[in-house]
């Protein structure tokens, strides 16, 4: 992370007046980041950051997407008993934050039998970009980052301008490198997108079945070369594997950001 993002983290957790972490004696000590439960490690990097601000040694033999059991030994510190105080709840929230995400992207990615599972950008302001690397830690695709990354017609576009008049638009005004996705809950509108040559298709809020059979008319009509098929909407974990086996190519789904549970990781001195 940038220096003044971590510097703006370290000032709101300290805030002005830090007596807990100074009534201490500043000694040297070491001590143990622990995992409290099994799951898939995410945010070493930013933890490490974190710890070298302080001037903590943070040693692991991780990396981000390894698998840990509880009681496995994350990092191994040492340092100022002081700087490890200030560190340990900012290094513990990034490492508890981004590896449930990448936990539970890891349990989307094993149930989907080589379909791609993607997140969206149902992220928490100002903490996209580590929310999306813990996607990747977990074995899932980050989708767009951002709305220049990729022109996607939604259900509130096509409510203005109508189906055809939003991808006529989109392909008139993008740039040769954004790709034109158009977001659908029928066949009718798939097989028009299709015709109109969008670059990927989403099936929206629509069960396995009717995906399954937007997709054999695709086919039927040779229109399903050359089109990126993505089902999205609602979709748990539970559900995944009956989306994968409907012939999609992408599986997509905010809930690996906005409903992951926190991995429980602790800190312990020595």
């Amino acid at each position: 992370m940038l220096l003044a993002e971590l510097e703006r983290f370290i000032e709101e957790d300290t805030g002005y007046n830090d007596v807990s972490c100074t009534i201490v004696p500043d000694c040297k000590v070491q001590a143990e980041v622990v995992a409290n439960e099994g799951g898939i490690i995410a945010g070493l990097a930013e933890a490490t950051q974190i710890f070298e601000y302080f001037d903590i040694l943070a040693v692991t033999d991780l990396t981000d997407g390894s698998a840990v059991k509880k009681d496995d030994t994350v990092f191994n510190l040492e340092g100022g008993a002081r700087s490890i105080l200030r560190a340990e709840r900012l290094a513990l929230n990034f490492l508890g934050r981004m590896s449930g995400i990448a936990t539970l992207t890891r349990r989307y990615v094993e149930k989907a039998n080589g379909v791609r599972i993607a997140s969206t950008r149902k992220t928490t302001p100002g903490f996209r970009k580590f929310e999306k690397r813990a996607v990747i830690a977990g074995g899932g695709d980050p989708h767009r980052f951002n709305l220049s990354d990729a022109v996607m017609i939604k259900d509130n576009h096509i409510a203005i301008l109508g189906l055809e008049r939003a991808i006529k638009a989109a392909k008139s005004t993008a740039s040769f490198t954004q790709r034109i996705e158009v977001e659908v809950e029928d066949m009718n509108s798939a097989v028009r997108a299709a015709e109109l040559g969008v670059d990927i298709i989403m099936f929206d809020n629509m069960t396995a079945v009717e995906i399954a059979g937007c997709i054999r008319t695709l086919e039927e009509k040779g229109q399903r070369q050359g089109v990126i098929l993505e089902a999205s909407g609602r979709i748990a974990v539970e559900k995944v594997t009956d989306y994968a086996k409907a012939g999609v190519d992408v599986i997509s789904t905010g809930a690996l950001t906005h409903s992951s549970r926190w991995l429980d990781i602790s800190l312990k001195i020595k």
